[in-house]
């Protein structure tokens, strides 16, 4: 595992512009790439620390890690997924076919019910085209066999899911390219998939995604700057609390995320992002119930705010 994020770092730090250029939806802001690299680092910076071998406990650390430093929509959905794959996990210190099926199929289930509302043709599609995979690939046993045949129907559902993202988003299919969350999404699966049979990355993985030729302009450059900004924060709740500020943040703004890190003595510590037209307001309400952390607010056109 912690190979599998510091490679996935190494990853996405190489395809991190090409990430942010066809980065259209739901902002064309271009900073996908940016964003999961940053996201993945802390990741991987929380599992090199990690004293112990339990696959479940370097991945809930790592995703706790990523979690407080996550950075945009796609970095929140990153750390949710981490979060709900070291579930299933806990008390292994190997990785199985039947276990990376769980930990998929838990991950899918956190990050559609994180968001408040959930849209097809993104990293959500990826992700469960990939768990669905992961449950039919290969007997369910502890074979490296099996575990194999799982690593590489996932990774080739993933790449189907993300070439029908074009078709699912109106905005993905008027400007002829593919969500750039999911090929985010995409490379991470390949990752882990190279680092546990110790292959390489595929090649041709991306050859002939909609809009992925290197040669390309920044498509998100033709699109008008977005309006208002995206506010990103920690803080610490009680689960009853954590839902009335959620309907709060739904009529503030949208692409709202709220997702628990940890448990605390106030119930438990959550991550929250959403964009609105104005920070202030959404920070007033926040700090009504509690004072929050890791504040960032980052203007939707791009620039800071």
């Amino acid at each position: 595992m912690r190979k599998w994020l510091s490679k996935s770092e190494e990853c996405l730090g190489n395809h991190s512009d090409r990430l942010n250029a066809i980065n259209i939806f739901p902002v064309a802001d271009g900073d996908t790439g940016t964003n999961l690299y940053l996201t993945i680092r802390a990741a991987s910076n929380g599992a090199a620390v990690a004293e112990t071998e339990d696959v479940g406990e370097v991945l809930e650390l790592a995703a706790q890690a990523a979690m407080e430093e996550a950075r945009g929509n796609s970095g929140t959905l990153f750390a949710v997924m981490l979060s709900a794959m070291a579930e299933p996990l806990h008390g292994s210190t190997r990785l199985t076919g039947p276990l990376l099926a769980a930990a998929l199929h838990r991950a899918q289930i956190r990050s559609w019910s994180a968001l408040s509302d959930p849209v097809p043709g993104t990293m959500l599609s990826v992700l469960e085209s990939s768990a669905a995979a992961a449950g039919t690939a290969g007997p369910a046993d502890e074979s490296n066999a099996t575990l194999s045949d799982v690593l590489n129907g996932v990774v080739e559902a993933a790449r189907k899911a993300v070439v029908d993202t074009e078709a699912q988003l109106q905005a993905l299919t008027e400007a002829e390219v593919v969500d750039a969350g999911g090929v985010g999404l995409l490379l991470i699966l390949d990752t882990l998939r190279a680092v546990v049979l110790h292959e390489d990355l595929q090649e041709d993985l991306l050859d002939g995604l909609a809009g992925y030729n290197v040669q390309d302009p920044h498509l998100y450059a033709d699109f008008p700057d977005g309006d208002g900004v995206e506010v990103m924060c920690t803080v610490n709740l009680s689960p009853l609390d954590a839902a009335g500020l959620r309907a709060k943040l739904d009529e503030m703004g949208d692409s709202v995320i709220m997702s628990a890190v940890t448990e605390v003595e106030e119930g438990y510590r959550w991550r929250l992002h959403v964009h609105t037209e104005a920070s202030e307001p959404v920070l007033e309400q926040i700090r009504s119930l509690a004072e929050p952390s890791n504040v960032s607010v980052t203007s939707l056109s791009g620039t800071p705010a």
